[in-house]
């Protein structure tokens, strides 16, 4: 049997305390502290408690040879090295995680992206009891708890010392700026129509033209930038409330301007799918539509190889997009989010994505606002509502 250690993996020296009813005999608080190693690795789906022996073992060995089993227990602990092969760490030929650990390699990921995309992602998380603890810590002493926030402003002279700046004339993208407020109050009886739903579509992730950089390179072009000219991100929806179109998953076709389905849904499980894309954040549940940008990453990851900025470009991309999708919602007379709170896994799962090929980073969604504000937005300017919420 041959074996080799994974492409990636990063160790964490972990902290936790423990009771020890001895300690608490000889007088004191019976509180122990004890470091554990915890191996991070893209291939596997959760984190890996490692003795120090395994530690210290895993980090001899080699991500590219291939070595036979009974030679590794003559180098090594044995108890290490068949726990390191238990925990997927250490890998036999032919085996599933393997596979997995060679799209990991196929794929070009930059070792400390790969963890930190990983170690990230959520699933099955419900923000409603998180909420209700920050509403129960601001009911009390929220300075208290937390301090005081850093300043808005970092400022780096006196006040005399700043040269002014001359204020633009008022245009219409101020105006459109201005209204451009974070929803949380949709209309959850207007649906869309496909005209002002492809409008929204196109205008943030439509493609203008396709250029044959080189043979077998296309480039795009989009209404927003992306590193390389590469637009490595693709757009998945859920589909609600829109006239023409039947509730369910979507992928859009950037250069068709065409949806293509993926599956129908009913409207109740089009709204328990939403609900945990989501992450339970009822005010963005009843948006008409839900737009999942993904992130391509061997799309990226094919130029910018193992690059210690490509996975920020792709960060950006999804900024861009976004920003983009509430402009263009916003000139419609419609209102938008976006969110980071979101369960990326329950995403994968739904739309059948691998993700260690393409992955979500953010969940948007457009829509009517409704005549109430019953959730809380920030819109300090008064420019959608000029009364105090109803709610505190």
């Amino acid at each position: 049997m041959r074996l080799r250690r994974c492409a990636i993996v990063h160790l964490e020296p972990r902290e936790r305390l423990v009771f020890d009813l001895a300690l608490l005999g000889d007088g004191g608080n019976g509180l122990r502290n004890v470091i554990e190693w915890i191996a991070l690795a893209p291939h596997l789906d959760d984190e890996v408690t490692l003795s120090a022996d395994a530690a210290q073992t895993l980090g001899a060995l080699s991500p590219s040879e291939w070595r036979e089993l009974d030679d590794l227990h003559v180098a090594h602990p044995p108890a290490a090295v068949d726990a390191l092969r238990d925990a997927g760490l250490l890998l036999t030929e032919d085996s599933a995680q393997a596979a997995r650990d060679e799209r990991v390699r196929a794929t070009r990921w930059r070792g400390t992206s790969a963890v930190m995309h990983y170690a990230s992602r959520w699933r099955g998380v419900d923000t409603k009891d998180a909420e209700q603890r920050f509403t129960e810590l601001s009911e009390g002493s929220l300075l208290d708890a937390l301090g005081a926030a850093p300043p808005p402003v970092r400022e780096r002279s006196a006040a005399g010392q700043r040269q002014s700046l001359l204020r633009p004339q008022s245009s219409a993208l101020d105006a459109l700026l201005a209204r451009r407020v974070t929803c949380r109050n949709f209309d959850t009886a207007q649906a869309l129509t496909l005209e002002q739903f492809s409008t929204v579509l196109f205008r943030a992730f439509g493609a203008r033209a396709v250029h044959d950089y080189a043979p077998g390179v296309q480039l795009l072009k989009k209404g927003v930038p992306s590193a390389g000219g590469l637009h490595a991100t693709e757009c998945y929806l859920l589909v609600q409330r829109i006239d023409g179109i039947a509730p369910g998953a979507y992928h859009y076709h950037p250069i068709d301007h065409a949806l293509e389905p993926i599956r129908t849904l009913s409207a109740d499980e089009a709204a328990a799918l939403a609900s945990r894309f989501v992450a339970g954040q009822q005010y963005f549940i009843s948006a008409p539509v839900l737009v999942m940008p993904t992130s391509r990453f061997e799309r990226n990851f094919w130029k910018y190889r193992n690059h210690a900025k490509a996975y920020r470009a792709l960060i950006l991309d999804v900024g861009h997009l976004s920003q983009t999708l509430y402009l263009a919602a916003t000139e419609l007379g419609l209102a938008a989010f976006v969110t980071a709170a979101i369960n990326e896994v329950d995403i994968e799962q739904a739309f059948g994505l691998d993700p260690l090929e393409e992955g979500p980073l953010a969940v948007c969604g457009f829509g009517y606002r409704g005549a109430e504000r019953n959730e809380v937005e920030f819109d300090p300017s008064h420019a959608i509502w000029p009364a105090p919420c109803n709610r505190p």
